[in-house]
């Protein structure tokens, strides 16, 4: 099964690409039609929120034991915090450098289509001199 073929990237449709990446990094990407680069991006995201959530989590636990009075629990392994951050950070540096990609492939198809279109008449009304 084969789906429609693909039109070229303009810069309407790249900055829509752009604006939901900066909503979710990868989303964009998908919609771009760049699938690795998508996922991806969504999966390191997804990676750092996951992992900076459970650092979140132990520490909101032993919040609550130290309130009920029963024993500490180790500190949550500071590890998860900043493989999360990092995760998340790394994600939407890759997602800058896609956007820029985004922008400049759409400029160098509106380049391309700039130079197929033939002069433009004169549309202001009058006769043409005889």
């Amino acid at each position: 099964m084969t789906g429609s073929p693909k039109s070229p990237l303009n810069r309407d449709r790249a900055w829509s690409c752009v604006s939901l990446n900066f909503t979710l990094a990868g989303l964009g990407s998908l919609k771009a039609g760049r699938v690795f680069t998508g996922i991806a991006q969504l999966a390191m995201a997804f990676g750092g929120f996951f992992l900076c959530m459970a650092w979140i989590l132990k520490w909101i636990h032993r919040i609550f034991q130290t309130q009920a009075g029963e024993t500490l629990s180790p500190m949550p392994a500071a590890w998860l915090l900043k493989a999360g951050i990092a995760g998340f950070i790394v994600s939407y540096l890759w997602m800058l450098c896609t956007c820029a990609s985004l922008m400049r492939e759409a400029r160098a198809n509106e380049k391309k289509t700039q130079e197929n279109i033939p002069p433009r008449l004169d549309d202001s009304g009058k006769p043409p001199k005889l």
